[in-house]
């Protein structure tokens, strides 16, 4: 992620460095969609608190970024934070020790009951065909 992406106050360099976001997956989904038309907020950060429980969705639209809108997705799961913290595009995304994709942005459509992390993947698939499974852990982790 190219660190010239910005908002209209901050960019990627104002985050110098971020503990990793840590939690377990709760649901493991198996869905997916061609034209779901999900809307990235412009926001390239989120908190979220210890105990929050948020979705994670994966795309293999590459080219996208916060403020886009997207339509090729697949469900992976849903995760309780165990450990809170920021979460930022462009960090990579790791389930079970694995690494999976980096955030490329967020989606409030089902806030306040949780948020959608969007996760740009090689291959999309879903959180069944992955093999993930209740317990796994979930780790979000800042590359520079």
């Amino acid at each position: 992620m190219e660190t010239t992406d910005t908002t209209r106050f901050v960019n990627l360099n104002t985050y110098a460095e971020s503990r990793p976001v840590e939690g377990d997956i709760v649901t493991v989904l198996d869905g997916r969609h061609e034209q779901r038309g999900i809307k990235l907020i412009s926001s390239y950060s989120r908190a979220v608190p210890r105990y929050s429980i948020h979705e994670l969705i994966a795309t293999d639209e590459r080219d996208k970024k916060p403020g886009d809108t997207l339509d090729r997705i697949s469900y992976l799961a849903f995760f309780e934070v165990v450990a809170g913290g920021c979460l930022l595009v462009g960090q990579t995304v790791n389930i079970g020790g694995l690494p999976v994709g980096h955030i490329i942005g967020f989606d409030e459509t089902h806030e306040p009951n949780h948020l959608n992390i969007i996760i740009s993947v090689s291959e999309r698939k879903t959180g069944r065909e992955l093999d993930l499974h209740p317990g796994f852990g979930v780790r979000f982790e800042l590359q520079r």
